[in-house]
């Protein structure tokens, strides 16, 4: 792992990990986190530090801890959100070398909806260039032999591989391997969009952090169309430039086009068939991630 960061007196290392999953209402949870006054969150959401086995968002342990420079005695806890690190092979191990007291947050939801969820947020990002889902869907197997990936993914193929990623029954079941149970929180998206509030104070009781009244809960990032695939990967591009440069900061730049390349939109029904081959594909991790949490989730794979 990388070092040449601030010594340890310095800083103030963050202690929970919101690990993942992409699409799983993460960006809605750290907002909400960032603006309680005993909570201190990275301002950059997803630093993507630990998972060395993919292209790593922040390339130096400098500039990582200088995301956390502002923490201090006020913050009962500190901490970030990499959606990535749930699926890394290698993101909990190297987050535990650095911080062994660390708490996770693991953000869960039906496959079935993850799945082209993800789809359209790797168009947004700029990983995809295949507008239609069951066409990235079919080209999984190519792409995972290296073939048909975009240039923007050539360094992190796996990003595409929409089936793996949300396997989330097998990557809870290997943290648990890892970490205790009383170390790890996990939160249904099913049950944040029946009672936010309530999920919450759950974290916050979690964390250690007192109930600081909060009774609005904005979702943020939900469901945006990508307008023009190739000003993605334009976008993404130029971000993959300036992190081979060791340039931390964009100044914005970058997220504010992503703004302007997206609208709002309701994501296209699935047709009878891709469901069925959804469900017949995830039904096995559907199960296994039910028996981890004790909760029936067989309501996923219900066909509607």
């Amino acid at each position: 792992m990388p070092t040449g960061g601030p010594s340890e007196a310095a800083i103030r290392k963050p202690d929970f990990f919101i690990l993942g999953a992409p699409k799983c209402a993460t960006s809605s949870l750290a907002q909400w986190l960032s603006e309680h006054p005993s909570v201190y969150f990275s301002p950059r959401k997803e630093p993507h530090f630990f998972n060395r086995d993919g292209i790593p968002g922040t390339a130096t342990l400098a500039d990582y801890e200088s995301l956390f420079a502002d923490a201090d005695e006020r913050h009962r806890a500190v901490g970030e959100g990499s959606t990535h690190y749930l699926y890394s092979r290698v993101a909990v191990d190297n987050i535990l070398d650095y911080q062994p007291d660390a708490r996770f947050i693991v953000c869960l939801r039906n496959p079935m909806e993850m799945a082209p969820a993800l789809h359209d947020e790797c168009l947004r990002q700029g990983w995809e260039t295949v507008r239609g889902f069951e066409r990235a869907w079919r080209l999984q197997e190519r792409r995972r032999a290296g073939r048909r990936v975009p240039f923007t993914a050539r360094g992190d193929p796996e990003r595409l591989l929409y089936g793996p990623y949300c396997r989330l029954g097998e990557q809870l079941e290997r943290l648990y391997g890892r970490v205790e149970r009383e170390r790890v929180l996990p939160i249904l998206v099913d049950d944040l969009r029946e009672d936010p509030g309530r999920e919450y104070r759950r974290v916050l009781a979690f964390l250690g952090a007192g109930d600081d009244g909060r009774d609005a809960f904005p979702a943020v990032n939900t469901a945006p169309q990508t307008r023009s695939v190739a000003l993605s990967l334009l976008i993404r591009g130029t971000s993959l430039l300036r992190d081979r440069l060791w340039l931390p900061k964009d100044w914005g730049l970058a997220a504010a086009m992503r703004r302007l390349n997206t609208r709002p939109a309701r994501r296209a029904p699935l047709d009878t068939a891709m469901r069925d081959e959804l469900r017949d594909y995830f039904a096995d991790d559907v199960e296994r991630l039910g028996t981890l949490l004790d909760r029936d989730l067989s309501g996923w794979l219900a066909r509607s």
